[in-house]
């Protein structure tokens, strides 16, 4: 095919003009993420929490790209023209064009709706803010995840682990076939009305968009459940959800994908469900495994070796590791997300206890500001791209049936498990604490990046328009009406954690003294295996913690053990497994701590003490330290545990 145009011999000059637009696209994000950090500064120092950061920066990319779509002329008018192709019959890849004995290489990027047409600029900058999905998924994404797992408050989160994996998993599950089906319905009243035609949306596609709207993202509300200190319940049962939520709807999403029946894409097909089951088991195992297996390799490297006497290296390979547990399971056709995720836990775990106090503190501190930076630079592209993306599809009535659905299928996730649940619990998950993580089932940056990374076909940029319109809806409304919210639930704040547990592990006995009270968590058979099996193996193997091998390990295992053993382990098989990952939350400090306060109180007299001033002073019995902070009223005050 020839295709005979004036052109010009610019290349000089086009790089020129390249590099400069380049240069003021990430002039513009890095001022956009000036403001809000300012925002962010005033809002920490006057106290607003109607507006989260988040909501401010989805607010100030929202108005940049108002200007930009509105503001810049055309560079380009001929970027608008369509050329007819009368002899194509489909879309490739690459395309090899002659212009007047010129050949050109051009790429294939999406489909454009023909209502768009009129609409397009041709603006060379406004192409240059719509960033490649990629970009998303491999750089802002991975410090994201990981910071969520490295940052993980494990006592709490393994106490309610069975409660989060259900949500997680289940939860997930049911909420995109809800919304799928919902939105099936909707997309048949659309081709009713003319507005759809019958080959542009299958059922397929709504269990797609069912899976990637799933993806719940509530850190406006966590944010505030932080500095308020709410139930730490609450907040471990919402935070723990979202993270592995987020990993199940990615690996969902790509599972009803590959989703292919060979005769009609609206029939039900055995083979190919049971083949996307069984993707969808394989993907999820396999990147848990490389994930965790990163963990380990940079657990055994920072004991073994003397990288602890160069923290600038230590803290290099501990992020290079880290990443590349990512890029590895990306390369292997596995979800990166995923690994990166338990990479980040097993990290925290292990790896944590064998860095040098100074990498602790980079490790902390980079990864911190790696996922501040990210997350809001996510949310201010947002704003942007809802007037710069030139391929949005708006539709009233799918944007309305969508709305509908995520409401139908959150309550259809928690209010059945949680009632399943609670059957089995000894501390029942109370109403209000459900209704909260209803409210809280916000949309953010993986609904995103999930919508933006395939824009390719009409139905997927009707998704896309339509994620950015929940995710705006429920990051200002419902992050904006969490602390009302919380004042009409009547739930907790100024709940120190530490305190709380304190209070559920103990118990006033007949004699008025305080004894341990076996919680949900020590009943649970596999729990108590993983926990004895981590302390007496896993632990001495990987970190300098923990008993030492020699102890553990039957007497034939003597050398292996000794070669395993660190010599530190010997000076602490005394001292309390305390590992000090971030904010000196972990798992085995709960455990070791009970022993160490039953011990104490064993010490004290406590007869002559009431059993409420017992329990309020223990810290000071024990640790020397002042009351408690619970800020509670006396409607709030918890309830002191039965005899």
């Amino acid at each position: 095919m020839v295709l005979h145009l004036e052109t010009k011999s610019t290349s000089g000059h086009s790089a020129a003009e390249s590099h400069r637009q380049d240069s003021v696209q990430l002039l513009i994000f890095n001022f956009l993420l000036i403001l809000t950090i300012l925002t962010i500064f005033l809002f920490k120092h006057r106290r607003v929490r109607f507006l989260h950061e988040t909501g401010g920066s989805m607010f100030y990319g929202l108005i940049m790209g108002l200007i930009l779509r509105y503001t810049i002329p055309p560079s380009d008018p001929e970027n608008s023209i369509v050329h007819n192709c009368g002899d194509m019959t489909s879309s490739p890849g690459f395309l090899l064009l002659n212009i007047t004995d010129q050949v050109y290489e051009y790429t294939y990027k999406r489909e454009v709706a023909k209502h768009n047409m009129n609409n397009r600029q041709g603006s060379e900058i406004l192409q240059k803010v719509t960033f490649d999905s990629e970009i998303f998924f491999n750089v802002l994404l991975p410090p994201i995840i990981f910071y969520a797992g490295y940052s993980l408050k494990k006592r709490q989160f393994f106490r309610n682990l069975g409660t989060i994996l259900t949500y997680a998993f289940m939860g997930t599950a049911i909420s995109c076939i809800a919304i799928g089906g919902i939105m099936y319905g909707f997309v048949l009243a659309m081709i009713e009305l003319g507005q759809l035609g019958k080959m542009d949306f299958y059922f397929t596609d709504c269990l797609f968009f069912g899976a990637l709207i799933s993806a719940t993202d509530p850190v406006t509300v966590l944010a505030i459940f932080h500095e308020l200190d709410v139930d730490p319940q609450l907040y471990t049962l919402l935070f723990g959800e979202s993270v592995l939520n987020d990993a199940v709807a990615i690996v969902l999403t790509y599972s009803i994908s590959i989703y292919s029946p060979k005769d009609n894409p609206h029939m039900f097909d055995a083979t190919a469900f049971f083949t996307s089951v069984g993707n969808f088991a394989w993907i999820f195992a396999g990147s848990f495994a490389m994930g965790s297996a990163f963990g380990v390799v940079t657990a055994l490297l920072t004991k073994f070796t003397k990288l602890c006497e160069f923290p600038m290296l230590e803290t290099g390979i501990f992020f290079l590791l880290s990443w590349s547990a990512f890029l590895s399971a990306e390369a292997s056709g596995l979800t990166g997300i995923v690994a990166v995720l338990f990479c980040g836990i097993t990290q925290a775990h292990y790896t944590y206890n064998n860095l040098s106090d100074e990498a602790k503190m980079r490790t902390k501190q980079l990864f911190e500001f790696m996922n501040f930076m990210a997350e809001n630079f996510i949310f201010c592209y947002m704003g942007v791209a809802l007037f710069t993306y030139q391929n949005h599809i708006f539709n009233a009535l799918f944007i309305f049936g969508a709305f509908l659905a995520i409401f139908v299928g959150r309550a259809c996730n928690i209010y059945p498990l949680t009632f399943l649940l609670n059957l089995r619990r000894k501390k029942r998950i109370p109403w209000n604490f459900q209704h909260m993580m209803m409210f809280s089932g916000l949309r953010g940056a993986i609904a995103f990046a999930l919508a933006i990374r395939d824009t390719n076909s009409k139905p997927k940029q009707m998704m896309f328009t339509t994620t950015l319109m929940i995710v705006f809806f429920t990051v200002w409304v419902f992050g904006g009406g969490t602390t009302q919210m919380l004042t009409w639930l009547h739930i907790r704040v100024d709940v120190n954690p530490d305190d709380e547990i304190n209070l559920e592990s103990l118990r006033v006995s007949g004699d008025g003294r305080q004894v341990i009270n076996p919680t949900e968590a020590e009943s649970a058979w596999m729990f108590r295996l993983w926990y004895n099996f981590d302390h007496k193996y896993l632990k001495p193997v990987l970190t300098h913690a923990g008993p030492p091998l020699t102890t553990t390990l039957p007497p034939w295992c003597g050398p292996i053990a000794r070669l395993l053993t660190s010599p530190k382990a010997q000076d602490h098989r005394n001292e309390d497994d305390a590992d000090y990952i971030i904010n000196n939350d972990e798992l085995s400090i709960y455990y070791e701590d009970k022993a160490a306060s039953a011990s104490c109180y064993e010490e004290t007299p406590g007869k002559d003490i009431p059993a409420e001033q017992q329990l309020a002073d223990k810290d000071n019995l024990c640790e020397g330290e002042s009351q408690p902070r619970l800020g509670l009223t006396s409607s709030q005050t918890p309830n002191v545990p039965p005899s």
